[in-house]
This record gives structure tokens, sequence and C-alpha cells, in this order.
């Protein structure tokens, strides 16, 4: 086997890895950027947070607030479900 042969198998390995990483680095931003959409999904209505004016809400009312829900959404997918998927990434195809 040549050199430049080896070098060149060398060169598309690293090149795979570093595809590799940043797919991984994508999968795993995808629950920090629903967080931060939640985030500033609140911001931008706050009048959707009956948390922050509760009068006269049961507390269905208080518990069902879409915002923080895709909070919670974001928080679930970066630690149960990125997980998972980055490890079946690493293992290749």
């Amino acid at each position: 086997m040549s050199a430049d042969i080896a070098h060149e198998l060398h060169e598309r390995k690293d090149h795979e890895l570093a595809r590799r990483a940043v797919r991984a680095r994508l999968v795993t931003g995808i629950g920090p950027a629903t967080m931060l959409a939640g985030l500033v999904w609140v911001l931008v209505q706050p009048w959707r947070l009956t948390l922050l004016h509760p009068h006269g809400q049961g507390f269905w009312w208080l518990l069902a607030e879409p915002p923080l829900y895709v909070v919670l959404v974001g928080l679930v997918f970066r630690l149960v479900v990125a997980p998972g998927l980055v490890e079946d990434l690493e293992e290749g195809r």
C-alpha cells in the first residue's frame, strides 16, 4: 500500500469524523434551541403566563402554560432523546 493511498484514506476518515461531529452538535442543539424559543415566547407574549396574574384561575389553568410546555419539551429532548441519537450517529451508518 502506497503512502499516498494511506494519506488519502486517513483524510477521508478525518472528514467523515468531522461531519459526524457537526451532526452530533446539531442534534444536541435542538433541545436548547427549543427551550430558547419557549423563553422568547414568554418574553414576547408575557400575558400568556397566567402565573403572572393568577386571579380567579384554577390549578389546571395555571398548569397549562404553552410556553412552559415548549421549554419542558426542549429539556426532555436534550436529556432523553438527544443522547441516543448522538450515540447512533457516532456508531456510523
